[in-house]
């Protein structure tokens, strides 16, 4: 995510219970473990739901879903180069195990462009995730005013990753949902606490540590580049400073516009604003003091890294394209996996999951990512699309995983 690696609008993936956790370890692992008679019994820590406990369905062919050639190609570059990080990584969602996707990850790099869609036909079949209903929502790469060194205009601070910012020792926090240790941090006496939330933060609460990366002349730009997950600073000189999700407090991501939406300032009346990141910008502008309130609402906050790679570089860790990259929930979708979409505003076609994002949580719910410039924070700004998802995945595994 950018944030999406992390905490994004990114910043913008609901389950249906099933009765099938007592499959889980089968699924996560691949064996059941067997515990010899009489051994204590070790504790299993706490899993979310993920996509192989839901359950998965056979879709159609992937020959039969309208392949587009500038559409396919991208996504098939997009693959190839997530291939040496899907080959590697543990896939949370229990779908696929790293060898399922070596055959096609050594086919990927020297495929003919001309003959993606074959790539992909030959290659996958479908499936989806629960119902597959999905909900799409955009992200963009941001560019905004600031600077290295504090100076007049610029007092907003960007800051880097807190080293006091860490997960609790197994016994100090009770686990997440997940099974994993929370965020957090330790005070003087030793004793486990939540990390400082927003209103902290811009209160001071970081102030003088030397956690400063750069200035920016603008609070609510520096909120919604922390709700994409990475960006720009353009200095005054012209020269750019790129930024990248390097973590996020711990707390939960809570949408604003939702908020304003709750308070009935989300519409067309009189007094009321439009439901994009442009209609809830205006109402910060024209509301200082309550727009800062409103952003503190949000009590998540990201922490940037300066990035000196060329391009965008999402969770999965490789560069993002646009118009082709997803971000997604990890559980539900392998991170590198191609998504078949059909749906409103300009999402339907090939994507590649390789990006996710703080609010970016549950099966079937994506978001979109479009690139930088104007044109890029218009269609992302204002995306909420419905449509139908389409994992795509090595052929066999569906087979593997309904046992036959």
């Amino acid at each position: 995510m950018l944030a999406r690696g992390a905490a994004r609008a990114f910043h913008p993936v609901r389950v249906r219970a099933v009765g099938l956790a007592l499959l889980a370890s089968a699924f996560l692992s691949g064996c059941i473990p067997i515990i010899p008679r009489g051994a204590p019994v070790p504790p299993v820590p706490p899993r979310g739901p993920n996509a192989a406990l839901i359950g998965t369905h056979r879709g159609p062919l992937a020959a039969g879903l309208g392949f587009k050639d500038a559409n396919v190609r991208a996504a098939l570059a997009a693959f190839a180069t997530s291939c040496p990080r899907l080959t590697r990584r543990a896939d949370r969602s229990g779908l696929t195990r790293p060898e399922d996707w070596a055959p096609a990850c050594a086919a990927a790099a020297g495929w003919p462009q001309e003959d993606s869609a074959g790539f992909f036909t030959r290659y996958f079949e479908t499936a989806t995730v629960g119902r597959g209903d999905a909900l799409v929502t955009g992200y963009y790469e941001p560019e905004i005013a600031g600077v290295r060194a504090r100076q007049p205009g610029y007092d907003v601070p960007v800051y880097g990753l807190p080293a006091d910012l860490v997960r609790a020792r197994p016994g100090d926090a009770a686990p997440q949902a997940d099974g994993t240790q929370p965020l957090g941090r330790y005070d003087e006496s030793g004793r486990f606490m939540p990390y400082f939330h927003r209103t902290a933060i811009e209160n001071g609460a970081l102030a003088g540590k030397g956690l400063e990366i750069a200035w920016v002349a603008d609070r609510a730009e520096l909120f919604f580049l922390q709700v994409q997950g990475s960006g720009r600073l353009r200095t005054p000189d012209g020269t750019v400073i790129r930024l990248g999700y390097a973590g996020q407090n711990g707390y939960p991501y809570t949408g604003i516009g939702g908020v304003l939406r709750d308070r009935g300032l989300i519409g067309g009346g009189p007094g009321q604003y439009p439901g994009s990141m442009q209609g809830i910008l205006r109402y910060i502008r024209e509301n200082p003091g309550e727009g800062r309130a409103l952003m503190q609402q949000n009590r998540s906050y990201v922490f940037f890294r300066e990035v000196t790679t060329p391009g965008t570089v999402g969770a999965l860790g490789v560069p993002i394209a646009p118009r082709t990259t997803l971000a997604a929930d990890p559980a539900y979708v392998p991170l590198g996996a191609p998504v078949w979409l059909q749906g409103e505003g300009g999402i339907s076609g090939l994507w590649v999951a390789q990006d996710t994002g703080g609010a970016i949580k549950g099966p079937n719910r994506f978001d979109s990512f479009w690139g930088a410039g104007p044109e890029a924070r218009t269609i992302a700004g204002g995306m909420r699309a419905q449509g139908q998802a389409l994992i795509l995945l090595p052929k066999g595994t569906l087979a593997r995983l309904n046992g036959r």
